[in-house]
C-alpha cells in the first residue's frame, strides 16, 4: 500500500507537496500575520521528514493553520549541542529536514547557524526558502536610509553595555537595526539620545499584526510618547539613522543655519540646535563655529 503524499491547505484548497531532495532546508515563517508565508515554504514544510523549531507550541499553530502533518522537533539554544549530532547523522543518511524559528528567518538571533555551518562542512546540501523578516520589514517602514544597514541583534539589558554598544557604532555611516523588549524600550531610547544625539529614529511595533505601529522622530521624542502610555506591548524593532541622516548637506545651508542660530543664542547652544536639525555630531558643528572668522563667543 502506497503512503499518501504530503499535503497542505490554503483556504479551501488542498495541494500536494512534491518530494524534497535530501538536505537541510532553512525556511522563513511569518513574523506575525500567518498569511505572510510563501507557497514554497508550505510545500517544503509539508514534504520534510521533520521540522526543527524553537517552540513546538508556537510552530504548531502555523502547521495547524495550513493542515501540515509533519512532525515537529525542538531545536533551540538549550538543546542544540545535544541534538545536533543526531540531526546531522540523519541528514548524512539522506533525510530532508526543515529548520524554522518562532518568527522570521532562522539563524537571525538563534543558534541555527551552527547547524548550517556543520552541515555545509559535511557536504550536506543546504537550501534557503526566504520570506518574512522583522529586520527588513522595519527597515522598509522606517523612512531611514536603506542603502547600508547593520543588524546588531538584541540591545543589551544592562545600561552600561548599551551605552558601550551605541558608542561602538556611533561613527558608522549606516542605519542601525536592533531588537528590543517593550519593557525596556523607553530607557533604551533615552540612552540612545545621550549617546547618539540628533539621530533620526524609528520604533516599529507589532509588525504585520493588527496593531502595527511605526513611530518616527528623535529618540527623546519617541521615548516621551511611550512613557506617557500605561504600557507598551509587542515585539519591537528599533532603527537608528546614520550620522547626517543619510542626506547631503550643503556648506551654504550649514553656514546659514549656524548664522541664524548664533543671532539668538550662545555658541554652545547654537551648536546643539544646528546639530539636532541636521543630524550631525555637536562637536562637528561647534568646531565649525569656532573656526569662523566672526569670532562668536559664549
Amino acid at each position: 500500500m502506497t503512503a499518501a503524499s504530503p499535503t497542505y491547505i490554503i483556504g479551501a484548497h488542498r495541494f500536494e507537496a512534491e518530494p524534497l531532495a535530501p538536505g537541510l532546508y532553512v525556511v522563513a515563517t511569518p513574523i506575525g500575520n500567518l498569511g505572510d508565508i510563501t507557497v514554497r515554504a508550505l510545500a517544503t514544510l509539508a514534504a520534510a521528514e521533520t521540522v526543527l523549531c524553537e517552540d513546538t507550541r508556537t510552530s504548531g499553530k502555523l502547521m495547524e493553520r495550513y493542515a501540515i502533518k509533519t512532525r515537529l522537533a525542538p531545536y533551540h539554544e538549550h538543546n542544540a549541542r545535544d541534538v545536533r549530532p543526531g540531526i546531522l547523522a540523519r541528514l548524512e543518511q539522506g533525510a530532508a529536514i526543515a529548520l524554522i524559528s518562532d518568527a522570521g528567518m532562522p539563524l537571525v538571533s538563534d543558534p541555527g547557524y551552527r547547524l548550517v555551518r556543520e552541515a555545509a562542512e559535511l557536504g550536506i546540501p543546504v537550501t534557503a526558502c526566504p520570506g518574512a523578516s522583522a529586520v527588513l520589514a522595519g527597515l522598509a517602514l522606517s523612512g531611514l536610509p536603506t542603502d547600508r544597514f547593520l543588524f546588531a541583534g538584541f540591545v543589551p539589558q544592562k545600561q552600561g553595555e548599551r551605552k558601550r554598544l551605541f558608542a561602538e557604532f556611533a561613527a558608522l555611516k549606516a542605519t542601525l537595526i536592533f531588537f528590543e523588549s517593550p519593557h525596556r524600550i523607553a530607557g533604551t531610547l533615552r540612552d540612545l539620545a545621550a549617546a547618539l544625539p540628533g539621530r533620526h529614529v524609528a520604533v516599529s511595533r507589532e509588525l504585520t499584526k493588527l496593531h502595527e505601529e511605526v513611530l518616527r522622530g528623535t529618540a527623546d521624542d519617541i521615548a516621551a510618547q511611550l512613557e506617557a502610555r500605561a504600557s507598551v506591548k509587542g515585539e519591537i524593532t528599533l532603527l537608528v539613522g546614520p550620522p547626517g541622516g543619510g542626506d547631503e548637506i550643503s556648506e551654504a545651508d550649514l553656514d546659514a543655519a549656524i548664522s541664524d542660530a548664533l543671532a539668538g543664542m550662545p555658541a554652545s547652544k547654537a551648536a546643539s540646535e544646528v546639530a539636532r536639525r541636521f543630524n550631525l555630531g555637536r562637536s562637528v558643528v561647534y568646531q565649525r563655529i569656532l573656526a569662523r572668522k566672526d569670532g562668536y563667543g559664549e
